[in-house]
């Protein structure tokens, strides 16, 4: 099993601990300076995509190193710590480019191409969960500001659109799904029946 821990070099949000901070400083200094020795004596792997579309160009070098949990995690706070990864977006659009960096941690070994395709996957997953969420439920157009209810209300629409997604009957989208829900009882009971 894989996992990957972010950190993003432009707003970093960490837990409230000494070890995760130290952490974060010793990759940052330990990426800086494989970088600037060409790699000599670190287990390294690269992969580089660009794409082209929607008048965007968008360049991502990732870069792993391998076989140095012992520099960043000396406590073995992470178990299965291996590697650490960093992704360089490099983006241009409209004439404007934007230069992000995230770093991770993870368990895979030195792969770049495995840990580009775990990172791009990831966020397909996000993307698509969010686009559901906007299109069927119109997310993005909701209101509720006050304060726990948005969360509250975030919790709820995923549930809901978890329920729309195991109910297997009806052959027909989130937004008819939910809307046949609302029309028809004993739908809604089959539906929360699932829960």
């Amino acid at each position: 099993m894989t996992f990957i821990y972010r950190w993003r070099e432009k707003s970093v949000r960490l837990p409230v601990r000494e070890r995760g901070i130290l952490t974060f400083i010793r990759k940052k200094e330990l990426f800086r300076s494989s970088i600037n020795t060409g790699f000599h004596s670190v287990e390294h792997s690269t992969y580089k995509t660009e794409e082209r579309g929607h008048g965007r160009h968008e360049i991502r070098n990732y870069v792993m190193l391998s076989g140095i949990g012992s520099q960043l995690d000396p406590d073995s706070v992470w178990s299965k710590f291996t590697s650490v990864g960093m992704v360089e977006s490099i983006r241009s659009l409209n004439d404007e480019t934007t230069v992000e960096t995230r770093y991770f941690i993870s368990s895979l070994k030195e792969n770049a191409l495995t840990f580009a395709n775990s990172i791009r996957s990831h966020w397909g997953i996000e993307n698509s969960l969010h686009w559901i969420l906007d299109v069927a439920l119109r997310e993005d157009d909701c209101r509720i500001r006050k304060d726990n209810a948005p969360q509250n209300f975030a919790i709820i629409r995923q549930i809901a659109v978890n329920l729309l997604t195991q109910e297997k009957r009806v052959k027909r989208g989130i937004k008819n799904k939910q809307f046949l829900a609302a029309m028809d009882d004993n739908y809604l009971a089959r539906v929360l029946a699932l829960a």
